[in-house]
C-alpha cells in the first residue's frame, strides 16, 4: 500500500486497527470456498463514521475495498480478487437493543449469529433462519448472502426478517433505509436490494431485525426410503398437507454411506433418508403435525420410521445430518460443497441427476440438504493436487448448475454467487436482467471499488 494512502487509513482507524503483516494478509486471502487471493491491507473499523472515512479514500484513490464478516462464506464472496482493503467488521460487534415489546433487535454487523440467540433466550425470542455456520457467522455476513439453514421452509431466510438498514456507500455517504415498524410500503424497497447484495453496493453497519417467540414444544423423527422417488412423493405430500415442518432435511445414499465409511453410526444405506421435526407452543400442536408426517411416510414406502420419545433421542436422530459436511470434507483432499435449489416437486429429479453426473465424471458426490424448500447441497469430493480430478471437478459443478435450472431452480438458495457461480449468472438470467444488475452496481459504485470481481457485474 502507498505510504500515503496508509498513512491516511491509519489516522482513520489508529495504527493498531491498521494491518499490512503476513499473517493477516494470508488469512483474508481465503475463506470456505476454494478460492484465494492475498489484500493489499486489512482494516479494523469501529463505526460507520470510520468507514464512510475509508471508502472516501479508496474512492478516490480507486481502491477495492472487501466487507469480511467470519470468513465462513462457501463462494468466495469474501476473497479480495483484486487485491485491495479487507474491511474486517469484528470489531463492530455489539448487540445495540432488544426491544421484545417491537418484537426487533438493533445489531452491529459483526455479532455472532450465536451470540444473538443466547442474547434472545432469555426473553423467549429467537432470530429463525439458523444457519449451519451459525457458531461463528456473523449477522452482517447473513445479510449480505441472505443465509438461509434447516429451518427455512417454514421460517424463511434472513431477507424475511430485515426490516431496516444503516449502509456506507461507495462514495462514503451513510444512507438509512427500511424503519422499525412492522409494515412499511414507502418508497422503493432498498432494504431488499441490498439482503443478498454480497458487499457490492455498500457496507452495511447497523441491522435493524425481526425477532420471533421461540417455539416451546418440538417433535423428532426420521424415515428410511428405498426407492428416490417414494421419497420425493413423502416431501412433496407433506408440503401440501396442510402442516408445515419446521425441519425436511434428505440425505442422499452416497451420504450415508461415506458417513458409515467413516463413523461408527451402522445407518442404513438406502436411497434417502428424510429428517422431519415439527414445532409449536404445545405438545399437542406438535404431535398433530408430526403424526400427519409420520403417516405420509408410512403411505409412501418408508422402509423404517423412528420417532424420538426425548431430547437426548432426538438428538440421535440428529447426528447422521449434524455429521454429514464434517465427515465428507474428510474423505478427499479437497471438497466443493454447491448450493443448488428446484421446485420442491423435482427434488428427486435432482438427487437423481447429480448420481447420472457423478458417474459421468467419474466422482464422489454425496448429496443432501433441506428438501422442504428444494435446496440441495451436493458435496464433491476430488483430490485438489491431481489436475484431471480438478477438470472434472469443474466440468461436474457446471451440469450441477445447467440440471438445477432445466428443473426451474437456481445457482444458490443461501450460499450466494461470489466467485463460485459468476461465470454461470447468464444461464439464468437473461440479458435484460443482468444489465439492469449492472446498471444499479454502475449507479451505486461507479468506480467499481467494492468487492469487485463477484457475480459477473463487470461484464
Amino acid at each position: 500500500m502507498d505510504d500515503r494512502i496508509k498513512q491516511e487509513f491509519i489516522k482513520i482507524v489508529g495504527e493498531e486497527n491498521y494491518t499490512e503483516r503476513l499473517i493477516d494478509m494470508v488469512s483474508y486471502s481465503y475463506d470456505a470456498s476454494e478460492h484465494f487471493h492475498r489484500p493489499s491491507c486489512g482494516v479494523w473499523p469501529e463505526t460507520a463514521e470510520q468507514i464512510a472515512e475509508i471508502m472516501k479514500v479508496a474512492n478516490r484513490e480507486a481502491i477495492p475495498v472487501i466487507p469480511r464478516g467470519s470468513g465462513t462464506g462457501l463462494s468466495g464472496m469474501a476473497i479480495p480478487a483484486k487485491g485491495g482493503i479487507v474491511l474486517d467488521l469484528s470489531h463492530m460487534n455489539k448487540i445495540l437493543k432488544i426491544s421484545i415489546e417491537d418484537r426487533l433487535v438493533i445489531v452491529q454487523p459483526g455479532v455472532v449469529y450465536e451470540t444473538l440467540e443466547k442474547a434472545l433466550a432469555p426473553y423467549g425470542f429467537f432470530f429463525p433462519p439458523d444457519p449451519a455456520s451459525g457458531k461463528v457467522c456473523t449477522l452482517g455476513g447473513n445479510v449480505a448472502t441472505n443465509a438461509g439453514g434447516v429451518k427455512g421452509a417454514k421460517y424463511g431466510t434472513t431477507k424475511d426478517y430485515v426490516l431496516a438498514l444503516q449502509v456506507v456507500l461507495p462514495d462514503g455517504r451513510i444512507m438509512r433505509t427500511g424503519s422499525k415498524a412492522i409494515k412499511s410500503v414507502s418508497g422503493y424497497d432498498l432494504t431488499r436490494l441490498f439482503v443478498g447484495s454480497e458487499g457490492t453496493l455498500g457496507v452495511v453497519t447497523e441491522v435493524t431485525l425481526k425477532i420471533n417467540p421461540k417455539p416451546t414444544a418440538t417433535s423428532t423423527a426420521l424415515a428410511t426410503f428405498d426407492n428416490l422417488e417414494d421419497a420425493g412423493h413423502a416431501v412433496i405430500e407433506i408440503m401440501h398437507s396442510g402442516i408445515l415442518p419446521s425441519v425436511l432435511e434428505i440425505l442422499g445414499r452416497e451420504t450415508l454411506a461415506a458417513i458409515n465409511q467413516n463413523t461408527d453410526l451402522k445407518l442404513p444405506e438406502v436411497d434417502a433418508m428424510l429428517l422431519a421435526e415439527t414445532d409449536g407452543y404445545t405438545q399437542e400442536e406438535t404431535r398433530y403435525q408430526m403424526n400427519k408426517a409420520l403417516e405420509i411416510f408410512k403411505k409412501n414406502h418408508a422402509r423404517e420410521v423412528k420417532e424420538a420419545g426425548s431430547g437426548s433421542e432426538a438428538a440421535d436422530l440428529w447426528k447422521a445430518r449434524k455429521s454429514a459436511y464434517a465427515v465428507l470434507a474428510r474423505i478427499k483432499t479437497h471438497f466443493v460443497l454447491e448450493d443448488v435449489t428446484v421446485p420442491i416437486s423435482k427434488v428427486a429429479d435432482m438427487l437423481r441427476g447429480v448420481n447420472e453426473i457423478a458417474r459421468k465424471y467419474n466422482l464422489q458426490i454425496a448429496t443432501y440438504g433441506h428438501a422442504g424448500d428444494g435446496n440441495l447441497h451436493p458435496q464433491i469430493l476430488y483430490d485438489g493436487y491431481d489436475p484431471n480430478q480438478v477438470k472434472r471437478m469443474e466440468e461436474a459443478s457446471g451440469e450441477l448448475f445447467k440440471l438445477a435450472l432445466n428443473l426451474e431452480g437456481t445457482l444458490t438458495g443461501e450460499h450466494g454467487i461470489g466467485l463460485s457461480k459468476a461465470a454461470y449468472m447468464s444461464l439464468e438470467h437473461d440479458p435484460a436482467a443482468m444489465e439492469v444488475m449492472r446498471s444499479l452496481k454502475r449507479l451505486f459504485d461507479p468506480n467499481n471499488i467494492l468487492n469487485p470481481g463477484k457475480m459477473a457485474l463487470e461484464g
